[in-house]
């Protein structure tokens, strides 16, 4: 697979530093590369309008009159799949990648080995939302990319996928769970969540980040919490 990757920084010096490394990263894994460089927020915008088809992005925190927290908002209300990777100098910052699900934050100076690690993970993560679920449902066949489930339920002996758009299929639930992977864990005999949706978890109900509320059996909550930790 080829990666588009985009380095932005207002630091000349930080930049091109990132870049090597960068390339380094490539070379050594065997991964075909674009990388293209930007000074500022604002410059890659731009560039985003045009081509929107990018993969990895290394994105400064502290830069001009757009800081790299409000571009990343900007970004993620029409992308949800491109891995934004940030750096900083400052730990300040770190509770607010949450609102953009950041993959990681790097600390300058940025540690090639530690750089390398992350976007060995952000490939990984971009593998994985190539997977697509084929159902088949009202008498066509559907394809749903697995990363935008959100959770499956069940009633009767129908199971609801609930993506982007919602499809039932005539199925077991756990015909399903056999096609999804570690993201997707099992609450109770009813319902499949998708781990990286979840927002919050009581002991009642898991609360997914667009609001959906999920009822949790009893005895499940240390369970739920779990698998979201060992998938960290």
């Amino acid at each position: 697979m080829k990666y588009k990757i985009a380095v932005c920084d207002d630091s000349d010096a930080d930049r091109s530093y990132v870049l090597s490394m960068v390339r380094g990263w490539a070379a050594c894994a065997g991964h075909a590369v674009q990388i293209d460089a930007f000074p500022s927020a604002e410059s890659f915008l731009f560039r985003y309008a045009e081509e929107s088809d990018y993969d990895i992005l290394l994105l400064d925190i502290e830069m001009g009159a757009m800081d790299g927290v409000t571009m990343a908002k900007e970004l993620r209300k029409s992308n949800d799949t491109v891995q934004i990777i940030f750096i900083t100098g400052y730990s300040d910052y770190i509770s607010e990648g949450y609102e953009v699900a950041a993959l990681h934050y790097l600390m300058k100076p940025v540690q090639e080995e530690k750089l390398r690690s992350v976007l060995g993970r952000a490939a990984e993560k971009l593998a994985k939302n190539e997977t697509v679920l084929k159902l088949e449902a009202g008498g066509e066949m559907v394809r749903v990319p697995i990363y935008q489930i959100r959770y499956a339920d069940v009633c009767g002996n129908y199971v609801t996928v609930h993506a982007q758009t919602e499809v039932t299929v005539k199925m077991p639930l756990g015909e399903l769970e056999k096609q999804l992977d570690e993201r997707f864990y099992r609450v109770g005999r009813s319902a499949l969540v998708n781990l990286t949706q979840i927002s919050r978890v009581t002991r009642a109900e898991i609360r997914l980040s667009d609001g959906t509320a999920l009822p949790l059996p009893r005895g499940a909550y240390e369970g739920v919490n779990r698998a979201i930790i060992n998938m960290g």
